[in-house]
C-alpha cells in the first residue's frame, strides 16, 4: 500500500493535534480551548491538563488501561456543583456522618469520602436543591462499594424519579419512569462512575447509599462506602469531570475544536482516499456534526468532502456538499459508541466513489457525469467557520493523494487481529 500523505496518530499532548505525516508539521490541526479540562491518563487517572492543552485520554476495560490513547473534543459543560469533592461543606444537606479524605480517589489523591449509614434512617443521603424544573441534566459522581451496596441518582424520593446502581457488582439495578437514561463506568480500584440522565420535575437532587433496592429502614449504621467527584451538568450524557473547589457560580470546561491540517499541496482535487478512525459519545445528536476535508475558502460544504454524524443516528457522506447532483452515502446501521474506520475514495476522473466501513464495502457510485472538488487545503473537525463541530474520540486519520485497491481499501479499515478489535471496540475477552 502506499504511504500516506497525511497521518495523525495521536502520541501528544500540546496546543495542536500533531500529525506524524508530513514531517514538515504541515498536518498538524490547531487546538483550541480556553481553559483547563480532565483527561485519563496512561495509568488509568484523572488528571488534568492546562488551558489550550489537547488531551491524550486512555481507553479502560474493566477498570484497567487496555489500547492506545486517542484525541477528545468535548462541547462547552457548565459544572454546576460548588463543591463536587468536599461533601463536608454546608452546601450539602446531610443526613450521615462523612469522613472526608478517607480513601485514594480516581484521581489518585487522598480525597474520597467515606459515607456511614445514619442513625435514624439506616441510609446515608446527601442533597442540594440545584436543577431547574423543565431542564434536561446529567447527573454522574464516582462511587465506591465497601458494605453498602446500593446507590441512589434520584430527583425525588418516588421510584419514578431515581436510578439504583449495584456497586459491589458494578451494574444499574433499575431506572424509574422518568430517567431518560443511564451507565456505570468501572474506573479501577473498585471505583465506578455512576450517571443518570433525567429532565427535571423537582428542584432537588439526591445522591444516597443504601443496603437494599427499595429504600427502606435498615437497622445497621456501621456499614459505609465511599463517595467523589459529584457533577451536574445540562446536555445528555455525561462529560470528563470537571472540578469545583468552591466557584459558586459553577465551572466552565469550555467547547474544544480542531482544524487546519494540511495545506494546497497535500490534497489532490481530483483523487484520494480520506480515513479516520472515531467514535462518538451518544448516538442521536440535537444538531449533526462533521469531519470535513475542504476548500477553507467556502463557508458552506462546496467542495468538500464530508464526513457527518446526522442527528438521527446514521452516517451520512457527502462529496461536493449539498450542491446539486452531489454523492451521498448513507449508513444506517453504524454504531456511534464504538470506533469506526471509515475510508471514503474520491475519483474524479473516472467518476467512482467509494465508501468502506470496518474492512466492508459499504456503497459504491459512478456515472457519466464527475462530481469534482476544487482547491482541498484543510482537514477539520467542522464545515465553514466553526459550525457543527464533531464532538468524540478520535484514534486515528489517514489521508492518500492517489486512489487505492479495493483490498487495500479493505485492509485500511480492518482490523489486524482479534485482539485489535476486541481492544479497539472495547470489548472484554474471557
Amino acid at each position: 500500500m502506499a504511504k500516506p500523505k497525511l497521518a495523525l496518530i495521536p502520541a501528544a499532548q500540546g496546543s495542536k493535534f500533531y500529525s506524524v505525516l508530513p514531517s514538515s508539521g504541515v498536518g498538524d490541526f490547531d487546538f483550541t480551548r480556553s481553559g483547563s479540562a480532565t483527561r485519563i491518563n496512561s495509568q488509568g487517572l484523572i488528571e488534568t491538563v492546562a488551558n489550550g492543552v489537547s488531551r491524550l485520554n486512555y481507553p479502560m476495560i474493566d477498570g484497567v488501561v487496555n489500547g492506545c490513547p486517542h484525541h477528545i473534543l468535548e462541547p462547552e459543560r457548565l459544572q454546576k456543583i460548588q463543591y463536587s469533592e468536599d461533601f463536608s461543606q454546608s452546601y450539602w444537606t446531610k443526613t450521615n456522618t462523612n469522613t472526608s479524605n478517607s480513601v485514594i480517589s480516581p484521581d489518585g489523591g487522598l480525597n474520597g469520602t467515606k459515607y456511614t449509614l445514619d442513625a435514624t434512617s439506616g441510609r446515608s443521603q446527601i442533597s442540594r436543591s440545584i436543577f431547574s424544573v423543565g431542564t434536561l441534566y446529567t447527573i454522574s459522581v464516582f462511587v465506591k462499594y465497601d458494605s453498602v451496596k446500593y446507590f441512589y441518582i434520584s430527583n425525588a424520593g418516588a421510584g419514578a424519579y431515581r436510578t439504583v446502581f449495584d456497586i459491589e457488582n458494578g451494574i444499574i439495578v433499575s431506572n424509574g419512569a422518568s430517567i431518560t437514561s443511564s451507565k456505570i463506568e468501572n474506573y479501577g480500584n473498585g471505583w465506578y462512575r455512576c450517571s443518570s440522565v433525567f429532565t427535571a420535575d423537582y428542584s432537588t437532587l439526591y445522591l444516597k447509599f443504601s443496603p437494599n433496592t427499595n429504600n427502606s429502614v435498615f437497622t445497621n449504621t456501621t456499614d459505609f462506602s465511599y463517595i467523589y467527584g459529584a457533577q451536574v451538568e445540562q446536555g445528555s450524557y455525561p462529560t470528563s469531570y470537571i472540578p469545583n473547589y468552591g466557584t459558586s457560580a459553577g465551572v466552565t470546561r469550555s467547547a474544544e475544536t480542531a482544524n487546519g491540517s494540511g495545506d494546497a499541496a497535500t490534497f489532490n482535487d481530483s483523487e484520494g482516499v480520506l480515513m479516520v478512525e472515531i467514535s462518538a459519545f451518544q448516538e442521536i445528536l440535537t444538531t449533526n456534526e462533521h469531519i470535513v476535508l475542504r476548500n477553507s475558502a467556502s463557508t458552506d460544504f462546496s467542495n468538500s468532502i464530508l464526513i457527518q454524524h446526522r442527528n438521527d443516528g446514521n452516517l451520512r457522506i457527502y462529496i461536493d456538499g449539498f450542491a446539486n447532483g452531489n454523492i451521498q452515502f448513507i449508513v444506517d446501521d453504524i454504531n456511534w459508541l464504538e470506533n469506526n474506520k471509515i475510508a471514503i475514495q474520491y475519483d474524479s476522473i473516472s467518476s467512482n466513489y467509494k465508501l468502506f466501513l470496518n474492512g466492508i464495502t459499504k456503497e459504491r457510485y459512478s456515472s457519466a457525469t464527475n462530481q469534482s472538488v476544487v482547491g482541498l487545503n484543510d482537514i477539520s473537525f467542522y464545515w465553514g467557520s466553526v459550525n457543527n463541530p464533531f464532538y468524540g474520540k478520535t484514534k486515528q486519520i489517514q489521508y492518500y493523494d492517489s486512489i487505492l485497491t479495493d483490498n487495500e481499501l479493505e485492509q485500511l479499515t480492518s482490523w489486524v487481529s482479534f485482539q485489535d478489535m476486541a481492544e479497539g471496540q472495547l470489548y472484554t475477552i474471557e
